[in-house]
């Protein structure tokens, strides 16, 4: 059975985002050849993207726009892949999105990712938005935690753990930029 996987960009106070969606924090540490190589490696152990809606216009379009105009962009080979991957937003207002290898998901989320897993190929992997991961996390669809803590702290902003959710720590990588990638397994009781 393949696994959800979500990565995630966190602040140190535990914030994906500030209040109105900014992520201009994750620009602040200098760019980290090897952490940049563990995010490719993630994305290369899956080949099924989900997202919500809400970040889907900006992500498409960005990725594409790499992947198509800029060839000697540090992060090309990894917009390729994600342009190359099978897509899934999901929405409750859209029907149809333009994007390539893209596809909008209008039913239960949950009964949809278990489908997802029950699927054959490599895993699934989650990026965002806030509050599409918080619906993941809140109906404990998630099997596996990349969470990159950013040395920042913003104050306020928009979480993704709604409730008590426990994890157990199974690596912890620090990278020259100060940012730090914790990988986590929920803890699931019987």
């Amino acid at each position: 059975m393949r696994k959800l996987k979500l990565q995630m960009q966190i602040t140190l106070d535990g914030f994906v985002c500030g209040p109105n969606g900014e992520q201009d924090w994750v620009w602040l540490s200098p760019p980290d050849e090897v952490g940049f190589q563990k995010i490719v490696e993630l994305a290369d152990t899956s080949d099924t993207l989900l997202m919500g809606r809400k970040m889907t216009r900006q992500f498409i379009d960005h990725w594409e726009n790499v992947a198509d105009n800029m060839p000697d962009h540090p992060t090309n080979l990894l917009a390729k892949m994600i342009v190359d991957m099978r897509k899934i937003t999901f929405s409750h207002t859209e029907t149809n999105m333009e994007g390539r290898n893209l596809e909008v998901e209008n039913g239960d989320l949950a009964t949809t990712v278990e489908a997802l897993k029950k699927e054959s190929g490599k895993d699934i992997l989650v990026y965002g938005g806030a509050d599409f991961v918080s619906s993941l996390i809140d109906q404990d669809l998630i099997d596996e935690y990349y969470m990159i803590v950013n040395p920042v702290a913003i104050g306020k902003g928009l979480p993704i753990f709604n409730g008590r959710t426990v994890l157990k720590l199974e690596n912890s990588v620090a990278f020259k930029s100060g940012k730090v990638l914790n990988t986590y397994l929920p803890v699931r009781e019987n």
